[in-house]
Protein backbone atom coordinates (compact mmCIF):
# COMPACT_ATOMS: atom_id res chain seq x y z
CA UNK A 1 0.00 0.00 0.00
CA UNK A 2 1.46 3.37 -1.05
CA UNK A 3 1.15 6.10 1.62
CA UNK A 4 2.96 8.75 -0.42
CA UNK A 5 0.85 11.83 -1.10
CA UNK A 6 -0.27 12.37 -4.66
CA UNK A 7 0.38 15.62 -6.50
CA UNK A 8 -3.27 16.60 -6.04
CA UNK A 9 -3.06 15.96 -2.28
CA UNK A 10 0.13 18.02 -2.01
CA UNK A 11 -1.54 20.83 -3.93
CA UNK A 12 -4.60 20.66 -1.66
CA UNK A 13 -2.45 20.88 1.46
CA UNK A 14 -0.42 23.77 0.04
CA UNK A 15 -3.57 25.64 -0.95
CA UNK A 16 -5.14 25.29 2.50
CA UNK A 17 -1.88 26.34 4.18
CA UNK A 18 -1.71 29.44 2.00
CA UNK A 19 -5.35 30.29 2.74
CA UNK A 20 -4.97 29.90 6.50
CA UNK A 21 -1.64 31.70 6.70
CA UNK A 22 -3.20 34.61 4.83
CA UNK A 23 -6.46 34.70 6.79
CA UNK A 24 -5.48 33.40 10.22
CA UNK A 25 -1.91 34.37 10.87
CA UNK A 26 -0.46 35.42 14.19
CA UNK A 27 -2.18 38.83 14.17
CA UNK A 28 -5.58 37.20 13.72
CA UNK A 29 -4.80 34.70 16.48
CA UNK A 30 -3.90 37.55 18.82
CA UNK A 31 -7.09 39.42 17.85
CA UNK A 32 -9.11 36.33 18.79
CA UNK A 33 -7.31 36.23 22.14
CA UNK A 34 -8.08 39.89 22.75
CA UNK A 35 -11.77 39.25 22.02
CA UNK A 36 -11.87 36.32 24.42
CA UNK A 37 -9.89 38.22 27.07
CA UNK A 38 -12.26 41.16 26.73
CA UNK A 39 -15.25 38.99 27.55
CA UNK A 40 -16.44 38.70 23.94
CA UNK A 41 -16.44 34.96 23.20
CA UNK A 42 -18.52 35.64 20.09
CA UNK A 43 -15.35 37.09 18.55
CA UNK A 44 -13.57 33.75 18.91
CA UNK A 45 -15.33 32.28 15.87
CA UNK A 46 -14.75 34.53 12.86
CA UNK A 47 -18.00 34.14 10.89
CA UNK A 48 -16.52 35.72 7.77
CA UNK A 49 -13.59 33.30 7.82
CA UNK A 50 -16.06 30.47 8.48
CA UNK A 51 -17.91 31.38 5.28
CA UNK A 52 -14.63 31.60 3.36
CA UNK A 53 -13.74 28.12 4.55
CA UNK A 54 -17.16 26.94 3.39
CA UNK A 55 -16.66 28.52 -0.04
CA UNK A 56 -13.26 26.80 -0.27
CA UNK A 57 -14.92 23.43 0.39
CA UNK A 58 -13.47 22.89 3.86
CA UNK A 59 -16.74 21.60 5.31
CA UNK A 60 -18.15 19.95 2.14
CA UNK A 61 -14.89 18.20 1.35
CA UNK A 62 -16.28 14.67 1.70
CA UNK A 63 -19.76 15.26 0.30
CA UNK A 64 -20.47 13.83 -3.17
CA UNK A 65 -19.81 16.09 -6.13
CA UNK A 66 -22.84 17.50 -7.89
CA UNK A 67 -25.03 17.45 -4.79
CA UNK A 68 -27.10 20.36 -3.51
CA UNK A 69 -24.48 21.21 -0.85
CA UNK A 70 -21.63 21.68 -3.30
CA UNK A 71 -19.66 18.61 -2.30
CA UNK A 72 -16.02 18.29 -3.32
CA UNK A 73 -16.09 14.50 -3.61
CA UNK A 74 -12.87 13.76 -1.70
CA UNK A 75 -12.29 11.32 1.14
CA UNK A 76 -10.86 10.98 4.66
CA UNK A 77 -7.27 10.97 3.37
CA UNK A 78 -7.71 14.49 2.01
CA UNK A 79 -9.74 15.60 5.04
CA UNK A 80 -6.93 14.80 7.48
CA UNK A 81 -4.51 16.88 5.39
CA UNK A 82 -6.86 19.85 5.58
CA UNK A 83 -7.47 19.49 9.32
CA UNK A 84 -3.74 19.08 9.94
CA UNK A 85 -3.26 22.57 8.48
CA UNK A 86 -6.02 23.99 10.70
CA UNK A 87 -4.25 22.48 13.71
CA UNK A 88 -0.98 24.16 12.76
CA UNK A 89 -2.47 27.66 13.03
CA UNK A 90 -4.66 26.93 16.08
CA UNK A 91 -7.78 27.87 14.14
CA UNK A 92 -10.56 28.09 16.76
CA UNK A 93 -14.16 26.96 16.41
CA UNK A 94 -16.06 23.66 16.17
CA UNK A 95 -14.40 22.67 12.90
CA UNK A 96 -14.91 18.93 13.32
CA UNK A 97 -18.58 19.13 14.30
CA UNK A 98 -19.42 21.55 11.48
CA UNK A 99 -17.58 19.30 8.99
CA UNK A 100 -19.55 16.28 10.20
CA UNK A 101 -22.80 18.26 10.03
CA UNK A 102 -22.27 19.18 6.36
CA UNK A 103 -25.18 17.82 4.35
CA UNK A 104 -27.24 17.31 7.50
CA UNK A 105 -27.55 20.74 9.09
CA UNK A 106 -28.53 23.51 6.64
CA UNK A 107 -25.70 25.95 6.06
CA UNK A 108 -22.98 23.77 7.58
CA UNK A 109 -21.48 22.78 4.23
CA UNK A 110 -21.42 26.40 3.06
CA UNK A 111 -19.99 27.74 6.32
CA UNK A 112 -23.02 29.95 6.95
CA UNK A 113 -23.89 27.88 10.03
CA UNK A 114 -21.61 27.03 12.94
CA UNK A 115 -22.37 23.61 14.43
CA UNK A 116 -20.99 22.16 17.65
CA UNK A 117 -21.44 18.74 19.26
CA UNK A 118 -21.48 16.99 22.63
CA UNK A 119 -17.99 15.63 22.06
CA UNK A 120 -16.60 16.14 25.57
CA UNK A 121 -18.78 13.68 27.42
CA UNK A 122 -21.34 14.61 30.04
CA UNK A 123 -23.11 17.97 29.92
CA UNK A 124 -20.16 19.99 28.66
CA UNK A 125 -20.01 21.37 25.15
CA UNK A 126 -17.60 23.77 23.49
CA UNK A 127 -18.61 26.86 21.48
CA UNK A 128 -22.29 26.44 22.39
CA UNK A 129 -22.83 30.19 22.68
CA UNK A 130 -21.16 30.79 19.33
CA UNK A 131 -23.01 28.03 17.44
CA UNK A 132 -26.28 27.88 15.52
CA UNK A 133 -26.96 24.18 16.09
CA UNK A 134 -25.76 21.12 18.00
CA UNK A 135 -25.02 17.82 16.31
CA UNK A 136 -27.00 15.29 18.32
CA UNK A 137 -26.57 11.62 19.05
CA UNK A 138 -28.68 10.74 16.01
CA UNK A 139 -26.44 12.75 13.72
CA UNK A 140 -29.10 15.42 13.19
CA UNK A 141 -28.80 19.03 14.24
CA UNK A 142 -30.82 20.55 17.06
CA UNK A 143 -31.22 24.31 16.99
CA UNK A 144 -31.49 26.21 20.24
CA UNK A 145 -32.97 23.48 22.45
CA UNK A 146 -29.63 22.12 23.62
CA UNK A 147 -28.50 25.58 24.66
CA UNK A 148 -31.45 26.27 26.94
CA UNK A 149 -30.22 26.80 30.49
CA UNK A 150 -26.56 26.45 29.54
CA UNK A 151 -24.03 28.41 31.56
CA UNK A 152 -20.43 29.31 30.65
CA UNK A 153 -17.70 27.54 32.64
CA UNK A 154 -14.00 28.28 32.88
CA UNK A 155 -11.94 26.77 30.07
CA UNK A 156 -8.21 26.10 30.18
CA UNK A 157 -7.99 27.24 26.55
CA UNK A 158 -9.09 30.87 26.11
CA UNK A 159 -10.10 30.13 22.50
CA UNK A 160 -12.30 27.14 23.37
CA UNK A 161 -15.20 28.55 25.42
CA UNK A 162 -17.03 25.83 27.36
CA UNK A 163 -20.62 25.58 28.57
CA UNK A 164 -22.43 23.32 31.01
CA UNK A 165 -25.88 22.37 29.74
CA UNK A 166 -28.91 21.50 31.81
CA UNK A 167 -29.57 18.35 29.83
CA UNK A 168 -27.38 16.74 27.19
CA UNK A 169 -29.15 15.04 24.25
CA UNK A 170 -26.39 12.44 24.20
CA UNK A 171 -22.91 12.34 22.78
CA UNK A 172 -22.42 11.55 19.11
CA UNK A 173 -21.72 7.85 18.73
CA UNK A 174 -20.95 5.21 16.15
CA UNK A 175 -19.30 6.09 12.84
CA UNK A 176 -19.61 9.83 13.42
CA UNK A 177 -17.64 9.50 16.62
CA UNK A 178 -14.85 7.63 14.84
CA UNK A 179 -14.77 10.27 12.11
CA UNK A 180 -14.65 13.00 14.75
CA UNK A 181 -11.79 11.26 16.53
CA UNK A 182 -9.83 10.92 13.27
CA UNK A 183 -10.24 14.59 12.34
CA UNK A 184 -9.36 15.69 15.88
CA UNK A 185 -6.24 13.52 15.69
CA UNK A 186 -5.33 15.39 12.50
CA UNK A 187 -5.73 18.72 14.35
CA UNK A 188 -3.46 17.40 17.11
CA UNK A 189 -0.94 16.25 14.52
CA UNK A 190 -0.79 19.72 12.99
CA UNK A 191 -0.17 21.26 16.40
CA UNK A 192 2.56 18.71 17.21
CA UNK A 193 4.39 19.41 13.96
CA UNK A 194 4.07 23.18 14.43
CA UNK A 195 5.52 23.14 17.96
CA UNK A 196 8.45 21.11 16.62
CA UNK A 197 9.09 23.86 14.07
CA UNK A 198 8.81 26.55 16.73
CA UNK A 199 11.26 24.74 19.01
CA UNK A 200 13.83 24.17 16.27
CA UNK A 201 13.59 27.78 15.09
CA UNK A 202 14.04 29.15 18.61
CA UNK A 203 16.94 26.75 19.29
CA UNK A 204 18.71 28.17 16.23
CA UNK A 205 18.07 31.82 17.19
CA UNK A 206 18.57 31.88 20.96
CA UNK A 207 22.20 32.05 22.05
CA UNK A 208 23.85 31.25 25.37
CA UNK A 209 27.56 31.07 26.17
CA UNK A 210 28.31 32.39 22.71
CA UNK A 211 26.43 29.76 20.65
CA UNK A 212 22.87 28.83 19.66
CA UNK A 213 21.20 26.70 22.33
CA UNK A 214 20.46 24.16 19.61
CA UNK A 215 24.10 23.20 19.84
CA UNK A 216 23.62 21.79 23.33
CA UNK A 217 22.98 18.06 23.47
CA UNK A 218 20.02 18.31 25.86
CA UNK A 219 18.18 20.68 23.50
CA UNK A 220 19.04 18.52 20.49
CA UNK A 221 17.52 15.51 22.22
CA UNK A 222 14.31 17.37 23.02
CA UNK A 223 13.90 18.46 19.39
CA UNK A 224 14.71 14.98 18.07
CA UNK A 225 12.13 13.39 20.37
CA UNK A 226 9.54 15.91 19.20
CA UNK A 227 10.24 15.05 15.56
CA UNK A 228 9.93 11.32 16.24
CA UNK A 229 6.61 11.74 18.06
CA UNK A 230 5.23 13.89 15.27
CA UNK A 231 6.27 11.52 12.49
CA UNK A 232 4.93 8.45 14.32
CA UNK A 233 1.62 10.25 14.84
CA UNK A 234 1.57 11.35 11.19
CA UNK A 235 1.99 7.76 10.01
CA UNK A 236 -0.79 6.54 12.31
CA UNK A 237 -3.23 9.30 11.32
CA UNK A 238 -2.64 8.86 7.57
CA UNK A 239 -2.98 5.07 7.86
CA UNK A 240 -6.20 5.38 9.88
CA UNK A 241 -7.60 7.73 7.25
CA UNK A 242 -6.97 5.09 4.57
CA UNK A 243 -8.31 2.06 6.46
CA UNK A 244 -11.09 3.76 8.46
CA UNK A 245 -10.91 0.94 11.02
CA UNK A 246 -12.11 1.97 14.51
CA UNK A 247 -9.06 0.37 16.15
CA UNK A 248 -6.69 2.20 13.81
CA UNK A 249 -8.47 5.48 14.50
CA UNK A 250 -8.30 4.91 18.27
CA UNK A 251 -4.57 4.23 18.02
CA UNK A 252 -4.05 7.32 15.87
CA UNK A 253 -5.93 9.50 18.36
CA UNK A 254 -3.81 8.15 21.22
CA UNK A 255 -0.55 8.84 19.40
CA UNK A 256 -1.62 12.27 18.12
CA UNK A 257 -2.83 13.36 21.57
CA UNK A 258 0.49 12.30 23.09
CA UNK A 259 2.49 14.04 20.35
CA UNK A 260 0.54 17.29 20.67
CA UNK A 261 0.73 17.48 24.48
CA UNK A 262 4.31 16.28 24.95
CA UNK A 263 5.67 18.28 22.01
CA UNK A 264 4.07 21.45 23.39
CA UNK A 265 5.63 20.73 26.80
CA UNK A 266 9.06 20.11 25.26
CA UNK A 267 8.69 23.25 23.16
CA UNK A 268 8.10 25.15 26.41
CA UNK A 269 11.30 23.66 27.79
CA UNK A 270 13.29 24.78 24.74
CA UNK A 271 11.88 28.31 25.05
CA UNK A 272 12.65 28.44 28.78
CA UNK A 273 10.93 31.24 30.70
CA UNK A 274 9.96 32.95 27.43
CA UNK A 275 7.65 30.07 26.61
CA UNK A 276 5.52 30.73 29.68
CA UNK A 277 4.83 34.36 28.79
CA UNK A 278 1.58 35.52 27.20
CA UNK A 279 3.53 36.87 24.20
CA UNK A 280 4.66 33.40 23.12
CA UNK A 281 2.22 31.09 21.32
CA UNK A 282 3.60 27.87 22.76
CA UNK A 283 1.30 27.74 25.77
CA UNK A 284 -1.71 28.13 23.46
CA UNK A 285 -0.76 24.91 21.66
CA UNK A 286 -0.49 23.09 24.99
CA UNK A 287 -3.87 24.33 26.24
CA UNK A 288 -5.63 23.46 22.98
CA UNK A 289 -3.98 20.02 22.98
CA UNK A 290 -5.31 19.36 26.50
CA UNK A 291 -8.87 20.17 25.40
CA UNK A 292 -8.71 18.17 22.16
CA UNK A 293 -7.39 15.15 24.06
CA UNK A 294 -10.78 15.04 25.80
CA UNK A 295 -12.84 15.42 22.63
CA UNK A 296 -14.52 12.65 20.59
CA UNK A 297 -12.46 9.82 22.13
CA UNK A 298 -10.39 10.10 25.29
CA UNK A 299 -7.22 8.13 25.95
CA UNK A 300 -9.05 5.80 28.33
CA UNK A 301 -11.80 5.13 25.77
CA UNK A 302 -9.27 4.52 23.00
CA UNK A 303 -7.33 2.11 25.22
CA UNK A 304 -10.52 0.21 26.08
CA UNK A 305 -11.42 -0.13 22.41
CA UNK A 306 -7.94 -1.35 21.49
CA UNK A 307 -7.92 -3.81 24.39
CA UNK A 308 -11.29 -5.19 23.32
CA UNK A 309 -10.07 -5.68 19.74
CA UNK A 310 -6.90 -7.44 20.92
CA UNK A 311 -8.92 -9.68 23.22
CA UNK A 312 -11.28 -10.56 20.37
CA UNK A 313 -8.36 -11.38 18.08
CA UNK A 314 -6.75 -13.55 20.76
CA UNK A 315 -10.02 -15.39 21.33
CA UNK A 316 -10.43 -15.95 17.60
CA UNK A 317 -6.89 -17.33 17.31
CA UNK A 318 -7.42 -19.61 20.31
CA UNK A 319 -10.66 -20.85 18.77
CA UNK A 320 -8.90 -21.55 15.49
CA UNK A 321 -6.14 -23.52 17.22
CA UNK A 322 -8.70 -25.50 19.21
CA UNK A 323 -10.52 -26.43 16.01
Amino acid sequence: MDFQLTEDQRALRAGVRELLEGRYGREALRASLDSADGGDPAGVVDRELWRELGEAGFFALRLPEGGPDGGVGLGPAEAVLVFEEAGRVLLPGPLVATHLAAGVVPGAAQGTAVVTAFDLGGPFVAYLGESDAVLGADGAGAEGAAGAGAVPVRSVDPLTPLYRTAGAPGAVSGALRDEGALLTAALQLGSALRTTELAVRYAKEREQFGQPIGGFQAVKHLCAQMLVRGEVARTAVYAAAVTGAPGEIAGAKLLADEAAVRNARDCLQVHGGMGFTWEADVHLHLKRAWVRAEQWRTAAEAEELLAAELAAEAAAEAGGLGG
